[in-house]
């Protein structure tokens, strides 16, 4: 006779990171249902007992502390554990868990193996409630006095795991204070071959230097050579990378006398690796038709070319830049093709900003539901279409655009500004309304440069206004 299945519930208000984290439990076994916010996930409790439960903090509504409390106070559900994920990691923040009452506390990023084996060890332990078991603490911490009232058990718990976390987090700290220990004790055994060294050393960031602008050359190989400006479509562009090499890029051009494909790509971390995935994935895109191209390919039988899907397009890059062969590093993309004959768009968001159109007066966000490329092997990509009028503009981003911060106050720019700032410039020529949104990312920056590539793309469909 089977084992009955575990049942995990997940409140978490990020549908990428929900999904992500249902997957992961549902290949350790569990049954697993999904709430986008803590009261969400209070109803779904209280109509089915779940094993665990599983709870950002952050959350509109009602807070993971606040579902743990409400959990921890209920005769039905307070055995119940509750795991807090959060990228908090402060003193306060683990006491406040405590107080609420939560079982384990899990900092974002996590390894998912290390989570599962938190899961498994609480179910492990079962938790139990006696009087003479409860702790009463007092606790003054940041200015304020909390009293915590918890089973030995659940506190027991709860420092565990918080032991836990700071081992996985400050493993690789320790790695690299030894790796610098073994640096120093080789480099005070080769002192005397330091002059030579520091030679060799200027030689080599001369020719990392000549290397760097090469590449950054070959970066900018990738770009469009001007705006495309035909009777039935015109095209903008701007894009500054925050420092000499970026992981962003854009292009778009014909793959085709009457379909125009368009797309920007940001690569996750800044710097040289992220650079040469992002000039690796540049040169897969072209329009080039052949038989190893992938947006536009030979047909076996007539010789014609013939465009590939988006959603195609987007799964064979999944499949070939996995984030596990890649350093770790990932890109979202935006990647759409649009029929200059019927105005209908083809396209798919992977994790990246959501596309923008504009229609009249009217500016709104484009469905995004997708994961970026390189988490997980066996996402299907689904695309998504939308049907242009004359006059109508689509804009491609990437996210140092909507995620620009202000000053020192730290506040993004915002896609509600974004939409604003689109629909108040709607009589501009698209290339005017480029340059000006571009223009006023910069200045939302000052007095500081932008800490992320900026890139947008903007495309008119249909006969000129101007």
């Amino acid at each position: 006779m089977s084992a009955a299945v575990r049942s995990a519930l997940i409140a978490e208000d990020s549908r990428i990171q929900a999904k992500f984290l249902e997957q992961v439990l549902v290949r350790a076994g569990f049954s697993v249902r999904v709430a986008g916010d803590g009261e969400a996930a209070l109803q779904l409790a209280r109509e089915s007992k779940p094993d665990v439960v599983i709870s950002d903090i952050e959350m509109p509504r009602m807070t993971g502390y606040e579902l743990c409390r409400s959990l921890k106070q209920s005769p039905q559900l307070r055995n119940v554990p509750v795991v807090l994920l959060s990228t908090l990691a402060d003193a306060e923040d683990i006491i406040r868990g405590l107080d609420a009452g939560a079982d384990n506390y899990v900092t974002k990023p996590y390894d998912p193996k290390f989570l599962v084996a938190r899961v498994e060890s609480l179910l492990q332990t079962p938790l139990t409630f006696a009087e003479d078991d409860l702790l009463e603490l007092s606790v003054t911490l940041g200015g304020r006095r909390y009293q915590v009232k918890s089973g030995r058990q659940q506190a027991l718990n709860l420092l565990v795991s918080t032991f836990e976390n700071a081992v996985e987090k400050n493993r690789d700290l320790h790695r690299a204070n030894e790796q610098l220990t073994l640096a120093k004790e080789k480099l005070a055994q080769t002192n005397g071959q330091l002059e030579s060294l520091n030679a060799q050393l200027t030689q080599t960031n001369d020719r990392m230097t000549r290397d760097l602008h090469a590449a950054a050359r070959v970066q900018r190989s990738l770009l469009p050579e001007g705006n495309l400006e035909s009777p039935s479509v015109r095209t903008a562009w701007k894009y500054t990378p925050c420092d000499e090499l970026a992981g962003d890029f854009l292009n778009y051009f014909m793959l085709d006398d009457r379909h125009l494909a368009m797309f920007v790509v940001d690569v996750s971390g800044h710097g040289t690796p992220s650079s040469l995935l992002a000039v690796a994935v540049g040169r897969l895109l072209t329009p080039n038709a052949s038989a190893t191209s992938l947006l536009v390919r030979n047909d076996p039988f007539t010789g014609r070319p013939v465009i590939t899907p988006p959603a195609v397009v987007i799964d064979e890059l999944n499949r070939r830049f996995q984030m596990s062969m890649q350093g770790e590093l990932y890109f979202t993309m935006a990647y759409g093709v649009l029929n200059l004959q019927t105005g209908e768009f083809q396209y798919v968001s992977a994790g990246h900003p959501a596309i923008v159109h504009a229609c009249g007066s009217s500016a709104t966000l484009l469905p995004n539901t997708n994961f970026p490329i390189g988490w997980l092997d066996d996402v299907e990509y689904q695309a998504d279409s939308v049907i242009l009028e004359p006059g109508d503009r689509l804009f491609l981003y990437s996210d140092g655009v909507s995620e620009a911060f202000q000053g020192s106050d730290q506040t993004q720019f915002g896609d509600d500004r974004l939409l604003d700032f689109l629909r108040a410039h709607v009589d501009a020529p698209i290339n005017q309304c480029v340059d000006n949104l571009f223009d006023s990312v910069i200045a939302w920056c000052q007095p500081s440069a932008p800490s992320d590539d900026v890139s947008i793309l903007g495309c008119e469909f249909g006969p000129s206004r101007f």
